[in-house]
């Protein structure tokens, strides 16, 4: 079942008028459309599968919903996450709207002393955040009960699941009640999130409010064709043109660590989040790009869905992100709270058919542009299909020889080319090493030339095949 209704305000979605007031305080007057569609159906208690872009305000789609039903119906809420940034963030919404009726909360994450976690766990929570890894952690010291959970979240379960956090969200999902209401939230929706919801949802509500892997609207898109070692240059000249804060994503934290390095050599204040960061130095450098301490932060995929700060005005791919869907991740970052943003991506010659399954995904041709280079290997093709063309390049395929008695090896093609490549040096430098040899044995004294002519200057008995040619050159190689 789908859902499309839509409301211009919060006012009859069925939430309570102590809730609606703390709404309007806080300044939330219009719904998104996600928010819009799952409060309503969330307070009638039904299983939800919600499919939004990241940036939509999927917090607070399940977030006033389940304060409300709590508060009526006691139990305890439950919401899952993939990352520690993200589980902050939501804690942290949470408390916002919950704070004047004494919502109480426990974060259970990694990379955090586990005796501050037991301590917000005795003081009985409302509602538990955790990361899978934790909370299975927990559930083992049995410092967790599950037995009340009566409303659970999956939220960003495809990220979850790319994570390979899928074990853990079976073992969640049976230590909880059958008994219960559950919402999962995805930007998309792979197979298997499809089988979670048929296994252990009842009859759940698809609330779909843009197609899975739909791109933010207001953010300007722009690809750049570039050399390897251009990226470097080219980002310095995009840092220099631009005055707003800058998020840069590389694929390795080995490269945030180099990137970060560079960017204060070169005298721009940045910072960097990667999981080689502990808790607090990852809060540390989000905290301090959110005031404008650091005016870039440099991050690997851990950050592309847990990072909530409304101003960024530039998000750079500096690595193009292996997995598509990242990329709509990555440039949601941008361009949130329905402002406008741009996000620039450097993209390989090499990394053609990665950009193409990104359009794919977000069904659009994005803007291309080209940096003139003076290396011998710079893209002159002036269209991305001629760049296509000749980004691609074809593998090596020796031509079969029907006297070549080697080409029958597996190995033919290496070993004639290896073979015929060594022969051209042998036959180069041959006459200048036996001189050598010849005058360093007639100075000792142990010159033979009928053994050195036999080395050297015995004619084949018979034509040698490719692979005994290598056989004697490695020979060769040894003495």
């Amino acid at each position: 079942m789908t859902t499309k209704q839509e409301a211009a305000s919060f006012n009859g979605l069925g939430i309570a008028p102590k809730l609606l007031e703390i709404l309007n305080e806080l300044g939330f007057e219009t719904p998104t459309p996600i928010q819009s569609q799952s409060i309503p159906v969330s307070l009638e208690r039904k299983d939800i599968v919600g499919i939004a872009q990241t940036g939509t305000g999927k917090t607070l789609a399940f977030g006033v919903p389940m304060i409300q039903l709590l508060a009526v119906h006691k139990g305890m809420g439950l919401v899952v996450l993939p990352t520690r940034e993200l589980a902050l963030q939501v804690d942290q919404n949470l408390k916002t709207i919950g704070e004047k009726i004494g919502l109480r909360t426990a974060v259970l994450i990694g990379g955090e002393p586990i005796e501050r976690q037991l301590k917000a766990l005795k003081r009985k929570p409302h509602i538990i955040i955790a990361t899978p890894g934790r909370l299975i952690d927990h559930t083992e010291r049995r410092s967790v009960d599950l037995s009340n959970v009566r409303i659970l979240v999956l939220d960003e379960a495809d990220m979850m699941l790319d994570m390979g956090f899928l074990p853990q969200i079976r073992s969640v999902l049976k230590l909880v009640p059958k008994e219960r209401q559950t919402m999962l939230f995805s930007a998309t929706m792979p197979s298997q999130i499809i089988k979670i919801a048929s296994e252990y949802m009842a009859l759940p509500t698809r609330i779909e409010v843009a197609p899975a892997g739909t791109s933010a609207e207001n953010v300007e898109q722009e690809i750049i064709m570039i050399e390897k070692e251009d990226k470097l240059d080219y980002l310095k000249g995009i840092l220099g043109r631009t005055k707003g804060s800058v998020l840069i994503f590389a694929r390795t934290k080995h490269g945030v660590k180099n990137l970060t390095k560079k960017m204060k050599l070169n005298g721009f204040s940045a910072a960097e989040i990667h999981s080689d960061r502990s808790l607090g130095q990852r809060q540390m450098a989000l905290n301090g790009f959110k005031l404008g301490q650091y005016r870039i932060l440099i991050a690997t995929d851990i950050a592309a869905r847990g990072i909530d700060v409304k101003e960024i005005e530039l998000v750079i791919n500096y690595d193009l992100p292996e997995k598509s869907g990242d990329y709509v991740h990555r440039i949601g970052r941008t361009a949130r709270a329905g402002k406008s943003g741009k996000a620039i991506s450097f993209v390989l010659p090499a990394q053609l058919k990665n950009l193409r399954e990104i359009e794919k995904l977000i069904n659009k041709t994005l803007k291309i542009n080209r940096v003139a280079s003076d290396r011998p290997t710079a893209i002159a093709a002036p269209n991305i299909r001629q760049a296509d063309k000749s980004a691609i390049r074809k593998p090596f395929r020796a031509k079969a020889s029907s006297d070549n008695s080697g080409a029958q090896d597996k190995r033919g093609h290496f070993v004639k080319a290896y073979t015929s490549k060594n022969i051209k040096y042998s036959e180069k430098y041959k006459s200048s090493d036996n001189s050598k040899r010849a005058s360093s044995d007639n100075a000792s004294g142990r010159f033979n030339k009928t053994n050195n002519q036999d080395r050297y200057d015995r004619p084949a008995e018979r034509v040698l095949t490719d692979k005994e040619r290598f056989n004697r050159l490695m020979a060769r190689g040894r003495r």
